[in-house]
C-alpha cells in the first residue's frame, strides 16, 4: 500500500484537518505495516494554472520554453504523486463555504486531459482509477453535506472525475458549536473506515 497524505489548511499546528489526516495515516500503516507514505503539504504552495501552463499541458508547443518546461514539471510531479498512490488521505478544511485555494490548485495541475481524464463517445472517463480517498472535512460553522457546504460535493465530484470514486468522509464540522461533539462524531467516523 502506498499512501498519499496532503494538507492544506493555512492554520499550522492547531488545524483540526492536519491533527486528523496525521490520525488516519497513522492508522492506516500500524494496520498496514509495509505501507509507504508520501507527504505533500499544498500550504507550502501549488502554482495556479494560467496560460503557460495552458500553453504547455493542454495545447503543447513544438518548442517548448523554460517556462513552460517548469510548469509541466510541477504538474507531472504531483500528478506522479496521485498516480503512485492506492490511498489518498486529503485534508478539505472549509474556507467560507468552499474549499482552499490551494487544494482548487492541485485539483486544476493534475486534472489533465489525457493523462488523468479522457473524453470518450460515452462522455468523461476517469484514468486514476482503482484508488481510494479518504477526505477529512473540517469546518468551524458549516454543516457538512449541507446547502452550504460548497466544498465536499465539489470534491467528491472531481475525485470522480478522475476516476477516484472510492471516496469516504471524515467530518469534523461545525467545530465553533460544539467542538467535542465534532470530534466524537469524527472519531466514529475514522474507526469505521480507517483501517
Amino acid at each position: 500500500m502506498h499512501i498519499l497524505h496532503i494538507d492544506s489548511a493555512v492554520t499550522g499546528e492547531a488545524s483540526v484537518t492536519r491533527q486528523l489526516t496525521a490520525d488516519i495515516t497513522a492508522r492506516l500503516t500500524q494496520a498496514n505495516p509495509d505501507a509507504t507514505v508520501t507527504y505533500r503539504d499544498l500550504n507550502a504552495g501549488v502554482p495556479a494554472i494560467d496560460s503557460t501552463w495552458f500553453e504547455a499541458v493542454r495545447v503543447g508547443v513544438d518548442n517548448p520554453t523554460e517556462a513552460h518546461k517548469a510548469r509541466v514539471a510541477d504538474s507531472d510531479a504531483l500528478l506522479k504523486e496521485v498516480q503512485d498512490a492506492d490511498t489518498l488521505v486529503i485534508a478539505l478544511p472549509v474556507y467560507n463555504f468552499a474549499l482552499p485555494a490551494q487544494l482548487k490548485n492541485w485539483l486544476d495541475q493534475i486534472a489533465r486531459a489525457g493523462v488523468s481524464f479522457q473524453y470518450t463517445a460515452n462522455g468523461p472517463e476517469g484514468l486514476l482509477k482503482n484508488k481510494r480517498a479518504i477526505v477529512v472535512y473540517a469546518s468551524g460553522g458549516t454543516p457538512f453535506g449541507s446547502d452550504m457546504d460548497h466544498a465536499s460535493g465539489y470534491l467528491r465530484h472531481m475525485l470522480g472525475f478522475l476516476g477516484i470514486t472510492d471516496v469516504s468522509f471524515v467530518a469534523a464540522d461545525r467545530l465553533m458549536m460544539d467542538r467535542d461533539a465534532s470530534f466524537a462524531r469524527a472519531k466514529d467516523a475514522m474507526d469505521q473506515i480507517a483501517a
